[in-house]
């Protein structure tokens, strides 16, 4: 079976995105990506989110923080922007999403908006309702642990 020229070939554009959540979670790509093919078909329905065709390639989930690329048709990424932007949570778990930069090849798009975040965390004991609790500390941003689950916060928060 022969390749299709190359102007029929699909085009494709890249999305940078992060995935930010609680300390306590953890993200894995297959339920990411069913959270983002439910999120499409629910904005666009069948037809229109099997045109944008959103696949996630490559996941790596380190200390809070989420890095994957998503591909998308070109003349979709939009789409793809939006279809993210209704995702809040992932396994039971809330996220935040942010697309960090859009590409037109796998390597430019690692390069230029992956791998940007090395942010070490920490936990250290901080006093937060008037009690002590556990905090997580990556970068300027505080995790305090409570009776309800996690308070994000920052340093301003504390001084």
């Amino acid at each position: 079976m022969k390749h299709l020229p190359k102007h029929l070939r699909p085009r494709w554009r890249y999305l940078a995105v992060e995935l930010e959540t609680w300390p306590d979670a953890t993200l894995r790509r297959g339920s990411f990506q069913r959270e983002l093919w439910f999120a499409a078909q629910n904005l666009y329905g069948d037809v229109g989110s099997a045109d944008a065709d959103l696949t996630v390639l490559g996941f790596t989930f380190d200390e809070c923080v989420a890095e994957t690329i998503v591909r998308a048709r070109r003349g979709h990424v939009d789409d793809a922007r939006a279809a993210l932007a209704c995702i809040d949570a992932v396994d039971d778990h809330p996220v935040g999403v942010r697309v960090r930069g859009v590409s037109g090849t796998v390597r430019a798009c690692s390069e230029r908006y992956l791998h940007g975040r090395t942010g070490i965390s920490e936990e250290r004991d901080v006093v937060f309702e008037n009690e002590s609790r556990t905090a997580v500390v990556r970068n300027l941003l505080l995790d305090v642990s409570g009776p309800d689950g996690f308070t994000g916060a920052t340093q301003l928060d504390f001084e």
